[in-house]
């Protein structure tokens, strides 16, 4: 293959399916030329027949570290030095905790969490400056029940993240390192992931399309911003879990489990845990396109915690007056001024 010295390489692991197959489209339709990685041979053998010399591929576990480094020295070599390089490859299992074994919650974390290290660990050995973004969750910030294994591996990734992100702005590198929150989003995990709940498990609505997180990751790389959040649902999971924790366990200990439920019976299988489904086009979407919106809010993740954190504020002090006027004694309301000032001024902020 001959390398074009002026192309845009990007490179996206868990390409094939999802947000990540969403993300390809719209780095091809940006000019890129796109490595894509995946397991699943047959879903890459349908991108290539698709999209031609545009894109590179490679089946790889993200969860084998050593064949992932492997994968990216020769993407440099043959293909071209990465500027970009999107981490979204992920597994989960819809099942109480005390049903997963061992072996299970370990697949899924080596693939959700570790898969991103591993991802971040090969991007650093071939990129000389770019954009590195992790794809992440609303779950980062609130977990829900029956998904165990991949909300704490979402947390991690983020606790992961933020240490690298210090560490190469500490060494200089012009790399800027991204976190992307989805809401939930129509992707085929909940049409092949294991499941052990009566019903098809769903999105927890409200349910975006794929191309909505493709446009996330895009307007990270952008804006060069440290987190993008999508979809007012993770807006809402953030605040609450950063204002009212209580209050957001409360609220899922009641919905968390029937809003992952669809309305048909189970399918069964063993899932895609230990094999891709050999079966499933290499698509974006899964199998709620219908309850599917193609927009949401995207906002910069900061932007949104320091509007939470003054809004936090704000309602704290107009309770403290509500809640002071309410509680004085009727003789004392004939004080000076300055002692109400002084009692707000007291306030925890």
């Amino acid at each position: 293959m001959t390398i074009d010295p002026n192309s845009r390489i990007a490179v996206v692991a868990g390409g094939t399916a999802g947000v990540g197959r969403a993300v390809v489209e719209a780095l091809l339709t940006r000019g890129y030329r796109v490595a894509v990685m995946a397991r699943g041979q047959s879903r890459l053998d349908d991108m290539e027949r698709q999209f031609g010399d545009r894109i590179w591929t490679r089946s790889v576990d993200v969860s084998d570290g050593a064949a992932l480094t492997a994968a990216a020295q020769d993407i440099a070599a043959e293909f071209g030095t990465p500027e970009v390089w999107v981490n979204s490859a992920m597994l989960t299992s819809f099942s109480p905790f005390e049903k997963v074994e061992e072996e299970e919650f370990r697949r899924i974390t080596e693939t959700t969490y570790l898969g991103a290290v591993n991802g971040c660990r090969a991007a650093l050995s071939v990129m000389e400056w770019g954009n590195i973004v992790n794809v992440g969750s609303g779950l980062a910030y609130a977990s829900v029940p029956n998904q165990a294994a991949y909300c704490g591996a979402k947390h991690a990734t983020e606790g992961f993240t933020q240490a690298l992100r210090i560490e190469l702005a500490q060494a200089g590198r012009p790399i800027t390192l991204s976190m992307v929150q989805l809401p939930g989003m129509n992707t085929p995990q909940f049409d092949w992931a294991l499941n052990r709940m009566d019903r098809k498990p769903q999105p927890a609505p409200p349910i975006f399309s794929p191309q909505v997180g493709a446009d996330g990751v895009m307007r990270a790389i952008d804006t060069d911003a440290r987190e993008i959040l999508v979809g007012r649902s993770v807006l809402k999971l953030m605040v609450g879990n950063f204002l009212l924790p209580p209050t957001v366990e409360r609220q899922l200990t009641k919905v968390g489990v029937s809003s992952q439920k669809g309305d048909a019976p189970p399918e069964g299988g063993p899932g895609n845990l230990d094999r891709p489904d050999p079966d499933y086009p290499a698509r974006a979407a899964g199998s709620y396109g219908e309850q599917a919106s193609n927009r949401a809010i995207i906002v910069d993740g900061d932007f949104a915690r320091k509007g939470a954190a003054l809004g936090g504020a704000a309602l704290i002090l107009v309770a403290g007056i509500l809640l002071g006027r309410a509680t004085r004694p009727r003789e004392e309301s004939d004080r000076p001024a300055v002692q109400d000032r002084d009692r707000i001024r007291r306030l925890p902020r």
